[in-house]
């Protein structure tokens, strides 16, 4: 009977710790070019006040499903190619709770994105443009692209604002 009781709670234990391990996202190995902070219930590390954070270096950006949107935007050239993960994919991911997101460029300008339109258009983190990485100085590494030409009702200085370039944070509230 201790045996089986053992077994039982030897278990349990280990489905609990499977459990934990699935709600934690794996440790950045390389740079970290985006942070993400907030009403967030998956985390990888403390911020600065102690609170959860999730740390994404380019691999784990990469480790996801990967979005290509093809548009014009006006801060380039022509039709562009856009690819990157899909926002709303990052922010499941990092269980994001909440109805606004700070997004805040490496020059620390700011714009509030409602959540809803990561969940209502693809709006990608793009890292790449027609194939190749976004460098810092071409507004990377990280660029927020909504789909301006699927939808051209997008094509608005408040959208455009929220198109941030050089993304290094998102903040849930």
């Amino acid at each position: 009977m201790h045996f089986t009781r053992s077994v039982v709670m030897t278990c349990l234990l280990s489905l609990f710790g499977l459990q934990a391990m699935a709600d934690s996202l794996p440790q950045p190995s390389g740079p970290v070019i985006l942070t993400l902070e907030g009403a967030l219930s998956n985390t990888n590390g403390k911020g600065v006040n102690g609170k959860g954070v999730a740390r994404f270096d380019r691999d784990m950006l990469e480790d996801l499903s990967w979005h290509r949107t093809r548009t014009d935007t006006p801060w380039t050239e022509g039709m562009i190619d856009f690819e990157g993960p899909l926002g709303r994919q990052v922010l499941d991911l990092v269980g994001a709770k909440g109805e606004t997101l700070i997004v805040t460029a490496l020059n620390d300008y700011s714009a509030e994105v409602p959540l809803a339109d990561f969940y209502t258009y693809d709006v990608i983190l793009a890292l790449k443009m027609d194939g190749h990485y976004i460098r810092i100085r071409d507004k990377g590494p990280i660029f927020i692209i909504y789909p301006f030409a699927d939808f051209p009702a997008l094509q608005t200085e408040v959208i455009h604002n929220r198109s941030v370039w050089q993304l290094k944070s998102i903040r849930v509230k």
